[in-house]
Parts: C-alpha cells; sequence; structure tokens
C-alpha cells in the first residue's frame, strides 16, 4: 500500500513540476486519487498560478474544493471536477470571472450548486450523473452566457422539462421521461 501511495505522490509532483517548468495553461490532476488538493501545490505552482487556465481534478476522491483553491487559480477558464463526490461548491467560485465550462458530472450534487448561476463568463454546466432534483430556473434563465446544461442521469422535477427554447437561450440536455408504467 505504501508503495501505491508514494507512486501517486510522485505522479503528482511530475505532473506539477512539469506544468511549472513548462510553464502551461493547464495542471491535469485526474486519476490520483486525491482525497484533498494538496496544500503543497498552492507554494510549489506561485510563480505560476495567474497563468493556469484550465485544471483538470476528475476522477479522484475529493469531498470538497476548499476557497483557497478557487482563489489561487483565479484566472480558470475551464474546470473538471467529474468523478469525485462532491455535494457543494464555495462560494468563491462566483468570483472566476473567465470561467467558461465546468464538469461536475458524476458526483454528488442534491440541489444545483447556486453559486454557479452568478458566473458571469460560464458557458457550459454538465452536472450529469448526480442526485440534482431542483433546479434554479428563473435563475438559470437570466445566464446571459450559458449555452449548454446537462443534466441527463439526474431525477429533476417536471418543472424543469418546461425550461424548453425559447424561454432559455441554452441547450438543456435531459435524459428520456421514464414511460408510465401501465396497469
Amino acid at each position: 500500500m505504501h508503495k501505491r501511495m508514494g507512486e501517486a505522490v510522485a505522479r503528482v509532483a511530475r505532473k506539477v513540476n512539469d506544468t511549472v517548468e513548462n510553464k502551461t495553461d493547464s495542471l491535469d490532476l485526474a486519476n490520483c486519487k486525491l482525497m484533498t488538493f494538496p496544500v503543497g501545490i498552492y507554494k510549489a505552482m506561485r510563480s505560476v498560478t495567474e497563468g493556469i487556465h484550465r485544471i483538470s481534478l476528475a476522477n479522484n476522491e475529493l469531498k470538497s474544493i476548499t476557497s483557497r483553491f478557487v482563489t489561487t487559480f483565479s484566472q480558470l477558464t475551464e474546470l473538471n471536477l467529474a468523478g469525485n463526490y462532491l455535494h457543494r461548491l464555495p462560494e468563491e467560485i462566483t468570483s472566476l470571472l473567465h470561467l467558461r465550462a465546468i464538469d461536475l458530472s458524476r458526483n454528488r450534487f442534491r440541489r444545483f450548486p447556486e453559486p454557479l448561476a452568478t458566473v458571469p463568463t460560464l458557458e457550459t454546466i454538465d452536472l450529469e450523473e448526480n442526485e440534482i432534483a431542483e433546479v434554479p430556473t428563473d435563475r438559470l434563465a437570466s445566464m446571459a452566457s450559458l449555452r449548454s446544461l446537462n443534466l441527463r442521469a439526474n431525477p429533476v422535477g417536471p418543472e424543469v422539462r418546461l425550461l424548453v427554447r425559447p424561454l432559455v437561450p441554452f441547450d438543456l440536455l435531459l435524459s428520456p421521461e421514464e414511460p408510465i408504467p401501465k396497469a
């Protein structure tokens, strides 16, 4: 077990070092078995955080994202958090003034993450395969930049199905309704 953990830590360190050394605009820590975002990364990346525009933390074991993460990587345009155990986002997500796409599919959200409704630049929200039953339809309809909202494989209520064009200016992706069983 210690050997596997050591390999995972080394893999994260390599990916962070590659990003810093090559001054790339993205950090890919997908599939690294992370339970939290490693605090040491903030220090290791402080010289390049302003240049980071894309982060993938997909398919880890994250239960939360901290406000420090959001404020440190304030220039994000894309954030992939798919395949974790998230059920809420920090309020500070509203400070990501350049965020265009967020992938929160395959997580544990029971409610639509309301702070997303106030991110002015957000074009794509992927919430497929969560446990979302309620959606703030009025707030979503007023999101000027939103182009696509994926709510497939969620137990959304019937009012969400009424959100059709021309009422909303974005593509709403839903699973087909289950047919009513015949008696």
